[in-house]
C-alpha cells in the first residue's frame, strides 16, 4: 500500500495519487479479510528526503496482525534497525539499493536476506527496450532489468518486487514477459506488482511468469475500473476454487 502525508493514496502508472483513507482503517479491514501480508510504501519520503515516519509506522504496525513490510526513505543501517526494532519483518529497498549496494550487503549480513528486499521499477524506453527505474520512476537507471536484477541478488537481497510502471494501476494483468525473464535468471523469490485487475491475473502471474507471490493495490482498494474506494480481498475459499479452475485449465 501506498501513502504519503500520512494517508493512504493509489497511483497510476506512479502519478496522481489518489486519497484512499486512514492507513489504520485500511488494516483493519484486511486483518479481517485475513491478507496473507502488508507492503506500505511511503511514495514521497525519498523525493523529499526525508526520514521514515516511525510514528506511523509504529502505529500501523502494532494495528496489523500479519507480516508487515516498510520502503520509502531508507538509507542507513540505523534507519534498518529502527523500523525492525519496531516490529516490521521486511524493509524494502529501490533508490538507495542502486547508489549504494553495499548497504544490501550488510543489512543481509545482520538480519538475514529473508528480511531485505529490493524493489526495481522497470519500463520500457522509446527503442523498446526494458530500463530500470529508481527513485518512484524518476530517474532512469540505462541498465538492463535481468542484469540489475541478478546485481541486487549478489549483493544481498533475499527477495524482489517486479513493478511494470506502464501496468501499475491500469487493469491491464501483469507483464508476463518481463516476469519470465527475471524469474528465469535469479535464484531468490520475485513478486509481480502492477497492473492486476482480477484474481487470474494473479494466477497468471505465477504460473506463467514464475512469480513466488504477488502484490495488487488497485485490485483490493477500488471497486472496479472507476476507481470508487472499496477496500476489499477475496476469501480464501475463493482463492483456492480460482486456483483450481486455472489448475484444470492448463
Amino acid at each position: 500500500m501506498q501513502y504519503q502525508g500520512g494517508g493512504l493514496v493509489k497511483t497510476v502508472q506512479f502519478r496522481t495519487p489518489k486519497y484512499i483513507g486512514d492507513p489504520i482503517n485500511a488494516v483493519k479491514i484486511f486483518n479481517e479479510k485475513e491478507v496473507d501480508e502488508l507492503a506500505f510504501i511511503d511514495i514521497e519520503a525519498t523525493r523529499l528526503g526525508k526520514e521514515p515516519d516511525y510514528n506511523k509506522i509504529d502505529g500501523i504496525a502494532s494495528e496489523c496482525f500479519m507480516p508487515m513490510a516498510y520502503g520509502g526513505g531508507i538509507k542507513t543501517l540505523e534507519q534498518i534497525k529502527r523500523i525492525f526494532d519496531i516490529g516490521v519483518e521486511k524493509v524494502i529497498i529501490n533508490t538507495s539499493a542502486y547508489q549504494n549496494p553495499k548497504l544490501l550487503t550488510e543489512a543481509a549480513s545482520i538480519y538475514g536476506k529473508q528480511s531485505i528486499v529490493v524493489s526495481i521499477d522497470i519500463k520500457k524506453n522509446l527503442f523498446g527496450k526494458y530500463r530500470v527505474y529508481i527513485n518512484s520512476g524518476r530517474f532512469l537507471v540505462n541498465e538492463n532489468p535481468v542484469d540489475y536484477a541478478k546485481r541486487m541478488e549478489n549483493a544481498g537481497a533475499g527477495e524482489l518486487i517486479i513493478t511494470s510502471i506502464k501496468h501499475e494501476g491500469c487493469f491491464t494483468g501483469y507483464d508476463i514477459d518481463l516476469l519470465k525473464s527475471i524469474t528465469s535468471a535469479v535464484r531468490i523469490p520475485v513478486v509481480a506488482n502492477g497492473g492486476a485487475s482480477k484474481v487470474e491475473d494473479t494466477l497468471d502471474a505465477v504460473l506463467l511468469g514464475g512469480a513466488a507471490a504477488v502484490a495488487a493495490g488497485s485490485l483490493f482498494v477500488f471497486k472496479s475500473e472507476n476507481r470508487g474506494v472499496l477496500i476489499n480481498y477475496p476469501t480464501q475459499k475463493e482463492l483456492t476454487e480460482k486456483v483450481y479452475q486455472k489448475i484444470n485449465y492448463f
